[in-house]
């Protein structure tokens, strides 16, 4: 089962729209929206998904896709790095075939830091990161601050339960 676009999916698009340019990096691609988006704008795309299926799936959209978690399997430094991870906290009700698209650890959080503990290596000098986390996921200003990123909201969507947002982070 792979994550269908959804609401932050939609929010991230717009943020892709206006920031994608050079070589970008789409980690978590999912059924590959922010990875088409980039491409149709002319930016040099390279997508990854740790999913099976989602690669399958880009690769089938023309989207140049390759199985890994996270960095595990990239080589190189981007202009743009896209992440929409998912970043809820686990609960006991939640169903498993969807827990890996939706949940970012027990706290939400944990699969976000690993992300930000490790991006800097692939990001050029002036490079930029959209991405997303909830209202709902913990202490991600205090997470960025840690690894020494600037950041700055761009977008936010409000629903009854919790509010998205995308950032835009730099070195």
């Amino acid at each position: 089962m792979v994550y269908e676009p959804r609401e932050d999916s939609l929010l991230l698009r717009k943020c892709v729209r206006k920031y994608a340019k050079g070589k970008v990096l789409d980690v978590g691609a999912g059924l590959g929206i922010q990875a088409k988006t980039a491409l149709d704008q002319g930016c040099d795309v390279i997508a990854v998904d740790n999913d099976p299926a989602a690669v399958k799936h880009a690769k089938e959209q023309g989207i140049n896709c390759v199985q890994s978690d996270l960095f595990e399997n990239i080589k190189g430094k981007f202009d743009i790095i896209i992440f929409n991870p998912p970043y809820l906290p686990e609960h006991d009700c939640e169903d498993p075939k969807t827990k890996n698209m939706v949940c970012g650890g027990k706290k939400g959080n944990e699969l976000l830091e690993r992300f930000l503990k490790e991006a800097k290596t692939y990001l050029k000098e002036k490079g930029k990161m959209l991405v997303v986390w909830s209202s709902l996921t913990p202490n991600m200003e205090k997470i960025c601050d840690k690894y020494q990123w600037k950041y700055e909201k761009l977008a936010e969507e409000s629903f009854f339960y919790e509010k998205i947002y995308v950032f835009l982070l730099t070195k």
